[in-house]
């Protein structure tokens, strides 16, 4: 399973950059040009020093320069003072060409990141998201994302001019004086120690960053969401110290990640004086002794102190290095899940259907072995009304979720149109299924949004005819924006009546053949209760209807009645037989009538 998640991982990086094959091609071509201009920058200087003040004889690998010393000495430094300025407009130019096509290829990235990311979150199924929480969803898709994206795009192309940059010091230096280039090779075991034990402790940490940053994140959209219940209970001071306490651990970790860098790039710094101060040493004696010139002196010098700059900068990166490491993990670990429920191979569009549902002796637990359904089975025939009650934990809600899919049932199956529901296609089988829930979803966005999300296609007239059918369109036009007008975050700018006409509408404008509404009239006042049964009417009105509710009283005209009881279908019929033939039932109904007057004595 891992090694799917990390092909399926290196399959998301590999084809964006073979997309982006022309923008590697032109930031490669920056990386090389500003490696060759580093190493050309101290030249000037060595001519300049050997070869016109202490005029000695030019070298057999710089005899392509004779023709400049036969114009004079004058001409000369005027061409290297002017190389310098042309090496340094070559370095602007190759850097500014690597960093603007390395950030672009960087946003790209976490833009394909976070796009595949995304989908298949959504594609999971219900049991991953009840068992895993929100914020740590949060900070993969936002913050892991972007620590890959400063990897895969910036710090991997500096990272690779440092070492291009590294080993063509090298090579020039061993080519000029082997014997000092062995000096300065003798410091490169200190600075692959201090970078290997910086790259291993900072992995570390930035994982128990990584775990805090998700608890972080969940306490924050816990909290947010819930308020109106913080605030009811004056829990505000309880919530800031809890969250208080979370971030300081987060602080704590932070701080001795960066201790860690901070004593490895002093560490590198330390190395490189004594390197630099091995080699000027080292040098001076070659040059007293005639072994070599002042200007090969100025030029080690210049690469040493150079050559150190990119380990510094290793070290750095290093520190970005352990973090993507981290984060590529954790990405690699939501994409080794795969969605539970999938297409079957063979399976067929659910299309055109007129709604027959059957249940076939259907179990089900949560994998706790704690059944929820047991051996249930039951027929609703195409535009059949039907009720479904009994207690809270009977099964009634996951009853529901079953047809819709969300769960796949242990045992039994489930038939619509005397296909096995397994053998649909998952999204063609949901687009002929429309809900209505208790608690109401509503986005963020506009109310013409909220209702077009049953059918993004649809007009702005079916809009507003789907809104009168649901009692829903003379509030909406009393508003500042009518239909424009902006929602709070779950739809909270409204009251529970107004919301859940508003979710009638969207599934109005749905038309389909199926509706699952799951107590659809909960905690609503006596006149929202009639303006929205009246508008639930016009919506079940022809469609097979499954209505989950508590309140027996309002399921007098459905077609059937199922009883739900410990998971099992106990009772079964019209509301009149249940009422004639069924103690239990009547009971349950006589105490409904009882709280309910008692609820209206109390108003």
């Amino acid at each position: 399973m891992k090694k799917r998640a990390r092909t399926r991982f290196r399959q998301v990086i590999f084809a964006y950059l073979r997309e982006a094959k022309v923008s590697l091609a032109l930031a490669a071509l920056g990386t090389l040009g500003v490696t060759l201009t580093e190493l050309l920058k101290p030249w000037p200087i060595k001519i300049i020093f050997d070869y016109v003040l202490l005029g000695k004889t030019l070298p057999g690998y710089l005899s392509f320069l004779g023709g400049l010393f036969g114009s004079g000495k004058t001409t000369l430094l005027v061409t290297m003072a002017g190389s310098m300025v042309i090496i340094a407009l070559l370095i602007g130019a190759f850097t500014y060409l690597q960093v603007y096509i390395t950030s672009r290829i960087g946003n790209e990235l976490v833009y394909t990141l976070r796009r595949t990311l995304f989908a298949h979150l959504q594609r999971l199924s219900l049991s991953f998201h009840n068992r895993t929480r929100s914020g740590e969803h949060m900070t993969k898709i936002v913050s892991d994302t972007n620590t890959l994206k400063d990897v895969f795009a910036e710090s991997a192309l500096t990272a690779s001019a440092n070492i291009l940059t590294f080993v063509g010091m090298f090579a020039i230096m061993f080519f000029l004086d082997w014997q000092l280039g062995l000096v300065v090779l003798a410091t490169l075991p200190l600075l692959g120690g201090t970078l290997y034990y910086r790259f291993r402790a900072a992995k570390a940490s930035s994982r128990r960053q990584r775990k805090r940053e998700a608890v972080i994140a969940t306490r924050i959209s816990e909290v947010m969401s819930t308020v109106p219940l913080v605030q009811a209970f004056g829990r505000e001071r309880h919530e800031q110290e809890r969250f208080e306490t979370e971030s300081s651990e987060y602080l704590e970790e932070s701080i001795r990640n960066a201790r860690i860098e901070a004593v490895a790039t002093r560490s590198v710094v330390v190395i490189g004086a004594l390197g630099t101060a091995a080699v000027v040493l080292v040098g001076s004696l070659q040059v007293l002794a005639g072994r070599m010139t002042p200007g090969d002196l100025l030029l080690f010098t210049s690469y040493v102190q150079s050559m150190y700059r990119p380990v510094r900068n290793l070290a750095r990166l290093s520190n970005k290095y352990s973090k993507a490491i981290v984060s590529a993990e954790r990405i690699s670990g939501i994409l080794e899940v795969e969605p539970e429920i999938q297409d079957a191979p063979g399976a067929v569009e659910a299309s055109e259907l007129t709604g027959e549902v059957v249940f076939e002796d259907v179990s089900f637990d949560y994998g706790d072995d704690d059944g929820v359904l047991k051996d249930v089975s039951f027929t609703i025939r195409p535009g059949q009304r039907v009720a479904l009650v009994g207690a809270s934990g009977a099964g009634k809600s996951t009853l529901a979720s079953l047809i819709l899919r969300l769960y796949q049932p242990q045992e039994g199956s489930i038939h619509i149109d005397g296909v096995n529901i397994r053998d649909y296609k998952l999204k063609s089988l949901r687009r002929q299924i429309g809900i209505v829930l208790q608690d109401s979803v509503l986005f963020g966005a506009t109310i013409r949004e909220n209702i077009a999300y049953g059918r993004l296609d649809a007009t702005d007239d079916e809009i507003e005819a789907a809104a009168r059918a649901a009692n829903a369109h003379d509030f909406i036009v009393r508003l500042e924006y009518g239909y424009d007008t902006v929602l709070g975050e779950r739809g909270d700018t409204l009251s529970g009546g107004q919301r859940q006409r508003i979710a009638i509408a969207r599934a109005i404008i749905r038309n389909v053949p199926i509706l699952i509404l799951d107590e659809p009239m909960a905690g609503l006042d006596v006149e929202s209760e009639a303006k929205v049964q009246e508008a639930l009417d016009r919506l079940m009105a022809g469609k097979t209807s499954l209505v989950i509710t508590h309140d027996l009283h309002a399921v007098a005209g459905a077609d059937l009645i199922l009883v739900l009881e410990d998971g099992r279908i106990v009772e079964h019929g019209s509301h009149d037989n249940l009422m004639a033939q069924s103690r239990h039932y009547r009971q349950l109904h006589e105490l409904k009538l009882g709280r309910l007057g008692e609820r209206v004595r109390e108003r």
